[in-house]
């Protein structure tokens, strides 16, 4: 009797490589010392394709430079929620709305690989249990440390946030800037794009979608 073989799979071929699954997708990562020299490569392809000298003076050390930096920008894919988290759900009597405003951010457009940035706003009230403070802008840097577009890391946030902390509500307001509209195509430089995302309470009950998008706004007329 024949036995027929299966062909191996991607990451058998290649033990370096593993799939990291999540809501933007599955993606083949290598370890990182092969992502960082297979980006190496590639930047100096660029720079060659582009019509300069891999070689030169200036040149020799940009694409080590650029794969530390490309993997730096990206490292939310090998990052995991529960690791950040962490356990950090303390058990408390409180049911008012919890801020963490201005929460400076970087990403990449996933469309042109050019960053945007600004300040992620993220409320919720709690549902007899809140979590440590500095989480928040650790999830925020999760989501945010990847190829992105505002609208899904506004939604990531949240819906996180939400699965996680089981609030009563939840409300994510992102403010950004936009490189790829900046440096390119419009040429707009004072463009800001404002996306939001409202869960449990913030989306039901305008009275509390009110107050939170009142509390964030009060701390930036201050100029804080």
């Amino acid at each position: 009797m024949n036995r027929q073989t299966r062909p191996k799979s991607s990451s058998a071929r290649n033990p370096e490589m593993k799939h990291v699954k999540g809501k933007v997708g599955r993606v083949a990562r290598v370890s990182e010392t092969g992502q960082l020299a297979n980006l190496e490569g590639l930047v100096t392809q660029l720079l060659t394709v582009l019509g300069e000298d891999p070689k030169r003076s200036g040149l020799e050390e940009t694409p080590r430079r650029v794969a530390k930096a490309f993997s730096f920008f990206t490292k939310g894919y090998q990052e995991n929620v529960d690791d950040i988290v962490n356990g950090a759900l303390f058990p408390i009597e409180y049911d008012e709305m919890v801020i963490v405003r201005n929460i400076d951010f970087f990403s990449l457009c996933e469309h042109h690989l050019l960053p945007f940035f600004g300040r992620c706003h993220v409320g919720y009230i709690p549902d007899k249990q809140v979590v440590g403070l500095s989480k928040i802008p650790r999830i925020v840097d999760v989501f945010s440390r990847r190829l992105q577009v505002q609208e899904r890391l506004t939604v990531q946030i949240a819906e996180t946030l939400q699965a996680k902390l089981k609030p009563v509500g939840v409300g994510v307001v992102i403010e950004a800037r936009h490189l790829c509209m900046m440096m390119r195509g419009v040429e707009k430089q004072n463009t800001l794009a404002v996306t939001s995302h409202m869960l449990g309470a913030f989306r039901k009950q305008q009275q509390t979608r009110d107050e939170f998008l009142k509390l964030i706004r009060s701390g930036n007329q201050n100029g804080e």
